[in-house]
């Protein structure tokens, strides 16, 4: 059975450190301490009197004053781990954690999950091919030597990095390493971290490339364990949940992320709220807790894109370069049809084309498989149509040589819609509003993505009003924006009344329009 030995780096809360080492090793696993140097050494000395009892917990021989993105950080981590080899001859595994991580699976459920696979988890994604950094330098990261911190000596830190690239002092990367990057939070096997430790003590000039480099700790175990371990024997993620913000920022739980956190596809969970002390009961509970059944749903990061997406109304699309002075042309007319419920579009934006043979084409800038001609290569995703919105509309002009034009948009894309309207050309645009039941909105939750049919019910039960309040939102923006001819039809109207909008939209006779109203099962899911 799987043993984990624990490596936990900390800094501060000596309170919830104690309590985090005597709940792990209550249920038979052990914990290695790094506490940081730059700390109050009575916070220090409380967590060792506290702990010094305890067989299964060992502290690092010595204290490193740890710094972000240096290699102070991978120094105490080697510290620990060497600390928790040498004392815990039974462990089977080593997991990386940090004072803000929690578990949100109890102790049975994490030993079984690592007796399931003879492998190791640790995320290693390419460290120049990937996109896994998003922001700052990168290459420079490597092959300049990095002596200053930036976060606390940010102009010596540029400074000496300008000087370096100026006078041509770059360095190679050791040749047999292929550099990779990922989290720190990371979980090894014994024989791994025993090879690692190894090569540690045997390649001197790795260990001195890697001093000197920026944020070692997102390449280091990374690139060695890659280097030393079997492809097959490697599991590119994490086994802790965490989530980021657009600006960067650890998402931080609070005490109504209870069902959510136990529902994810991991053992732990990183940064519980200092002030969340009911969550922090509930999963200090949890560890130890027997015959504990979990339902992994695994739809926390989705929820979190889709709550946190919501509301945000100030971008717009700016002017794209390529496009000054394009236009879709004064003598044409472009009708937007914009529903959330994309089939209901689609049957009625076809009924017209058959019944007025004006061109439709149904969601261009939401729907990938879109049936759309060969245009140059600006037709193959969705980024590209988006990003030459207006030529690629103008282009569609031009094939079906025709000076009207009906396209589907989500109504979700109000600022695509306002470009249009910027152009020079004349646009109309109507809106159906549909009913939406529970059971639809449940279903376009699942097509998304926010929820799966391991959901919790209260989940689904706090999430169902949200997207309810979405689609509102939406449609409330859509007539806020007070577009010109702008027209509306309703499932809740009859087909009389829903033939005069559909006449003023079209340009059309209104007993036409009737006909198209009228149609069979418009509205129907």
């Amino acid at each position: 059975m799987a043993r984990i030995a624990y490596i936990l780096l900390c800094h501060k809360d000596p309170a919830g450190i104690i309590a985090q080492a005597e709940r792990l090793t209550a249920a038979g696993d052990y914990m290695a301490i790094h506490f940081d140097a730059n700390a109050k050494k009575a916070d220090y000395d409380r967590i060792r009197a506290a702990l010094a009892d305890n067989p299964s917990v060992v502290f690092t021989r010595k204290r490193i004053r740890c710094g972000w993105g240096e290699w102070s950080l991978v120094e105490a981590t080697l510290q620990a781990v060497r600390a928790a080899v040498a004392t815990f001859p039974r462990a089977t595994h080593f997991y990386m954690l940090s004072g803000d991580c929690m578990c949100i699976k109890s102790a049975d459920y994490a030993h079984d999950f690592l007796d399931r696979d003879d492998v190791d988890y640790i995320e290693s994604f390419d460290f120049f091919g990937s996109d896994w950094i998003k922001t700052g330098i990168k290459e420079d990261r490597l092959i300049y030597r990095h002596w200053f911190n930036e976060r606390r000596h940010k102009t010596w830190f540029y400074r000496s990095l300008d000087w370096q690239r100026k006078l041509g002092l770059s360095r190679k990367i050791p040749e047999d390493l292929e550099m990779m990057i990922g989290s720190q939070w990371w979980c090894l096997r014994r024989r791994t971290v025993e090879w690692l430790l190894d090569f540690c003590d045997r390649r001197r000039d790795v260990m001195r490339f890697f001093r000197t480099t920026w944020i070692p700790d997102e390449t280091f175990f990374q690139t060695l364990v890659r280097h030393l371990v079997p492809e097959q024997q490697i599991r590119t993620r994490p086994l802790t949940f965490l989530m980021f913000t657009d600006y960067g920022m650890p998402v931080t739980f609070y005490n109504d992320h209870y069902d959510l956190l136990l529902a994810q596809d991991y053992l732990f969970a990183r940064k519980i709220s200092p002030g969340a002390a009911e969550l922090k009961t509930r999963l200090g509970d949890l560890y130890t807790a027997s015959s504990k059944r979990f339902e992994i749903s695994n739809e926390g990061r989705s929820l979190f894109h889709f709550l946190t997406g919501r509301g945000r109304i100030g971008r717009r699309f700016a002017p794209r370069f390529w496009e000054t002075g394009t236009s879709l042309g004064r003598e044409r007319t472009l009708m937007i049809v914009t529903c959330k419920k994309w089939h209901v579009a689609k049957r009625l934006v076809d009924r017209i084309g058959a019944e007025t043979g004006i061109p439709v084409v149904h969601y261009l800038f939401n729907e990938s498989g879109c049936a759309l001609p060969d245009m140059g290569g600006i037709q193959t995703t969705l980024e590209k149509r988006t990003r030459h919105r207006r030529a690629l509309v103008r282009m569609l002009f031009d094939i079906r040589q025709a000076d009207r034009l009906i396209i589907c948009i989500d109504p979700t894309n109000v600022d695509l819609i306002h470009d249009f309207y910027a152009d020079k050309s004349n646009v109309r645009l109507l809106d159906i509003d549909c009913r939406f039941t529970d059971d639809y909105l449940l279903g376009h939750a699942r097509r998304v993505g926010l929820a799966s049919d391991r959901t919790p019910q209260d989940v689904l039960d706090r999430l169902l009003p949200t997207i309810r309040y979405d689609i509102r939102f939406e449609s409330d923006r859509l007539r806020d924006a007070d577009f010109a001819d702008f027209h509306r039809i309703r499932e809740s109207a009859t087909a009389e009344e829903n033939a005069l909008p559909l006449a003023r939209f079209l340009g059309i006779p209104a007993d036409r329009a009737r006909v198209i109203a009228a149609s069979d099962n418009l509205f129907r899911d």
